[in-house]
């Protein structure tokens, strides 16, 4: 069966070069929404999402994120004009709370090919997050303690054509009836 949803899921790759001009709102707001329609568990919308458009801030993260990985003076978000940051609370406090930020973060890719901007998952946000700097950062964007950083995005326009997508492994899926 093909659908639009079904070619966005096949046709999304990640994006590591991006032009350096800035989303729309629209098309911002639409990717953020996406996030806000992805399922949770109990319906407790316990993940937060902060966009970052600001170049020092955007700055700041790129900074710590590429300390973290060890590669300082590279850009861990390729260059993009915007990262999208989803945070959760603490695992001990909400169980489902990595799971939940997840399909938040995969709603907002899908949604974001869509509409033609390119994206790519960027990881260390949970490292990121709990060092004293992170929290502090988290403090500045006004979000209330006891949360976790889950993942990020990069996101803008594409500045490469993405890579075919892989043949997909054989036996991936079962059907048991």
């Amino acid at each position: 069966m093909e659908n639009s949803v079904t070619e966005a899921l096949r046709m999304r790759r990640s994006i590591r070069r991006y032009k350096p001009e800035q989303i729309s709102d629209e098309e911002l707001k639409t990717v953020l929404e996406a996030g806000t329609w992805a399922p949770t568990g109990k319906g407790r919308q316990d993940p937060w999402i902060v966009a970052v458009q600001k170049p020092g801030l955007l700055e700041r993260i790129s900074r710590m994120n590429a300390r973290l990985w060890g590669r300082e003076g590279i850009d861990p978000f390729y260059g993009a004009p915007t990262y999208v940051l989803v945070f959760g609370s603490d695992p001990e406090v909400w169980r489902n709370s990595v799971c939940d930020g997840t399909l938040v973060l995969g709603n907002m890719m899908i949604a974001a090919h869509s509409i033609g901007l390119g994206s790519c998952w960027i990881n260390r946000e949970r490292e990121l997050f709990a060092t004293d700097e992170g929290r502090a950062l988290m403090r500045e964007m006004g979000l209330p303690d006891g949360l976790i950083g889950i993942g990020a995005l990069a996101l803008g326009y594409p500045d490469e054509t993405p890579a075919q997508p892989k043949a997909r492994k054989e036996n991936y899926y079962r059907i048991i009836r």
